[in-house]
């Protein structure tokens, strides 16, 4: 986030012995700053697991609005099974659906107005003056940690689960038995993911990037890398356009240190 790549020799990607390591830098889009971390979407969240035959036939959603779904909002391109009586096990793994027929005929879910419109590329406008960006970037954060904090309170109710070798994230019981892992040596799993519990930063990667002090100061120093601090993408774009830091990203963000004007001041830190 700046004007300018930062030099450190960080880069695990194709190629990157060749340049040792060096990033190469180039314009960022949306995706960039918001992982998409996208789920299959379960018609029924109790039903039996998702069969590797079945991988291209069920849809895959972000996993922030699967998990959403789950909870009870309705989206009508996407529906869900319902249950007004909680379930009869008569097995470990086995139950069958209560009677509902005592109960009254569901009233069928129509929102008022979409809950999820996108706004085109060619609509989206820059803030024409300060005080305009820095409303929009508060706004942003508010978005940003409204979401994160939902989420992690849906996630004590509802199980989600991320697969230990790569970042597939499953929102449901029991893991997909889909044989789509491509981590380190998936051949010897034969593509299976090994599922287990899943924190909030699986279902909403923050994507760490290296705080700017100054954006129109000097470029960050590879020999003061110790210096600099971190912090989400979607926080560190919103603060360098005039949001206030959020009092929980302060220390990774590194606000309380001096930095250093050069290395042989760097040097005489103790």
């Amino acid at each position: 986030m700046g004007p300018e790549g930062h030099p450190f020799k960080s880069c695990k990607g194709k190629h990157a012995t060749l340049r040792k390591g060096l990033h190469q830098w180039t314009n960022a889009a949306v995706e960039d700053v918001l992982v998409p971390i996208e789920a299959y979407h379960l018609y029924d969240p109790l039903g039996k697991r998702i069969k590797h035959e079945e991988r291209f036939s069920i849809p895959r959603i972000p996993a922030v609005m699967e998990l959403c779904i789950q909870a009870g909002v309705y989206v009508s391109e996407y529906p869900t099974k319902r249950r007004r009586k909680p379930i009869i096990r008569i097995g470990k793994r086995e139950f069958v659906d209560a009677d509902e027929s005592d109960l009254p005929d569901p009233v069928p879910e129509v929102p008022l107005k979409p809950l999820l419109t996108e706004l085109p590329i060619s609509e989206a406008v820059a803030p024409t003056n300060e005080e305009e960006k820095t409303l929009l970037a508060e706004e942003t954060l508010q978005a940003w940690e409204k979401m994160r904090k939902g989420a992690k309170k849906l996630m004590q109710m509802y199980r989600v689960r991320v697969c230990g070798y790569c970042p597939e994230v499953h929102v449901g019981h029991s893991g997909h038995k889909a044989q789509n892992c491509g981590a380190h040596k998936h051949q010897q799993r034969n593509g299976q993911h090994g599922w287990q519990s899943a924190v909030l930063d699986n279902l909403i990667p923050p994507r760490y990037v290296w705080h700017v002090p100054d954006v129109d100061g000097p470029p960050l120093r590879r020999e003061l890398r110790n210096f600099y601090g971190q912090a989400p993408a979607v926080v560190e774009i919103c603060v360098q356009a005039g949001a206030a830091v959020p009092d929980q990203y302060k220390s990774t963000m590194r606000l309380d240190i001096g930095i250093p004007s050069s290395v042989k001041e760097a040097e005489m830190v103790v």
